[in-house]
């Protein structure tokens, strides 16, 4: 067995990234402190033909140089909006169709390996804070409450690495 060398890895370049079919999911940051983080939710939505990101809050965009030390390139590729009112850009989404599913641990969520998506159905998959989660708000519009198992003691994953595990079971689920 050998790694294989990034001229083996069929990469595909901006334009082709572009007119390829997309992922049926959009993805949504919200108050995201972390430039490193958003960075990496760019580059994971990359690896998975995500439609596009929505940014809302004080979450950086794309503009900011010092998010690309982790997003590497995957702006270019990923498109993006920015949105002043995130609840008004959810309903709007709803309005097309599209399920939104908040990723938070609540009273009634579910776990995210019964979430059955169902093909051929667009999804919106909002992340939140790294400290204080999605708000409530978001919360009571959203479709569904998907929440990552967790049994140790801090009962918090990095933003970027759910969304790297949701992003993941979603593609594995609806494209594989």
């Amino acid at each position: 067995m050998r790694k294989l060398k990034n001229t083996e890895l069929n990469r595909k370049s901006i334009d082709e990234f572009k007119k390829s079919k997309k992922t049926s999911a959009i993805v949504i940051l919200d108050n995201i402190r972390s430039l490193h983080n958003v960075g990496s939710i760019f580059r994971t939505s990359d690896s998975f033909l995500i439609e596009k990101i929505i940014i809302s809050g004080y979450t950086a965009t794309p503009e900011n140089s010092r998010m690309e030390k982790t997003a590497l390139g995957s702006s270019d590729s990923v498109d993006w909006e920015y949105s002043d009112d995130i609840i008004e850009t959810i309903k709007k989404l709803q309005k097309k169709d599209i399920k939104i599913i908040s990723i938070e641990q609540a009273d009634e969520s579910l776990k995210i390996e019964k979430f059955i998506p169902v093909k051929g159905t667009k999804y919106a998959f909002i992340f939140g804070n790294e400290v204080d989660g999605i708000s409530d708000d978001i919360i009571n519009v959203s479709d569904e409450v998907v929440e990552i198992p967790q049994v140790g003691t801090k009962h918090s994953l990095n933003v970027s690495v759910a969304a790297g595990i949701v992003l993941w079971d979603f593609f594995y689920k609806t494209e594989l």
